[in-house]
């Protein structure tokens, strides 16, 4: 780990629960700010700017699927990891849709969160880390998208990518007009290939193709059972 402690907001109601995780967390070597309920952490949120955060979803005050939205308006980037003592994949796939990374349900262990949080700070170095050595901008019909600013404009209209969505379409984008299989985007974007995985990514693939609709030169085709074919007329 950097010298540097990593920022993390951990924002979760149950005060045994917080306290123990905070401390385990600590001992880690993680910069731990832990508020108990959605309010305080949107205030603090809007004030200190964080590495990651984690979201206990039944909050007080402002729950953790709006308090993910206000993350997002404010930060298109910051991981947020949510927890969860449901299981139904409806609420996973509504955090994926507001913006959420990934999910661990109650109870957790430390070592699996630690695990996952490692995966995330890991993923935002080497994406800014890539981002200044590799091609950064793209052509896709009247489209430019931006790898290392995380936009897609097309003269009217501009985007902005969170850097999974901008992962995402770099590697759509790199294999045009070819189908490329769902385990293959699966483990090179997300790191793994589960089903809630699996479901998440076709979430961000509907994103994508909101972001292309007036372009009637661009098509993200689902080819059933085995990927996708991100299908670009020049």
């Amino acid at each position: 780990m950097d010298n540097k402690k990593p920022k993390i907001l951990y924002v979760e109601d149950d005060v045994n629960l917080g306290f123990v995780t905070k401390d385990n967390l600590t001992k880690k070597g993680y910069d731990i700010t832990l508020c108990e309920d959605g309010l305080t952490a949107a205030q603090t949120f809007q004030k200190q700017k964080f590495d990651l955060c984690i979201l206990d979803v039944m909050l007080p005050k402002i729950d953790g699927f709006a308090l993910a939205q206000k993350f997002r308006d404010k930060d298109k980037n910051v991981p947020i990891l949510f927890l969860t003592a449901k299981a139904m994949l409806e609420d996973k796939l509504q955090g994926f849709k507001l913006g959420g990374d990934d999910y661990i349900t109650k109870p957790f262990s430390i070592d699996e969160l630690v695990l996952k949080i490692e995966v995330f700070l890991k993923r935002s170095k080497v994406f800014t880390e890539s981002a200044g050595m590799e091609k950064n901008t793209y052509d896709i019909a009247a489209y430019v998208f931006d790898f290392k600013e995380l936009t897609l404009t097309n003269g009217k209209n501009t985007y902005t990518l969170t850097i999974r969505e901008a992962e995402l379409l770099r590697m759509l984008t790199i294999n045009r007009n070819q189908v490329v299989r769902r385990e293959s985007i699966l483990h090179q974007v997300w790191g793994e290939d589960n089903y809630y995985i699996g479901r998440s990514l076709d979430v961000f693939v509907s994103r994508l193709r909101k972001m292309f609709a007036d372009e009637p030169n661009v098509e993200i085709e689902n080819v059933r059972g085995v990927g996708f074919k991100f299908i670009v007329k020049e």
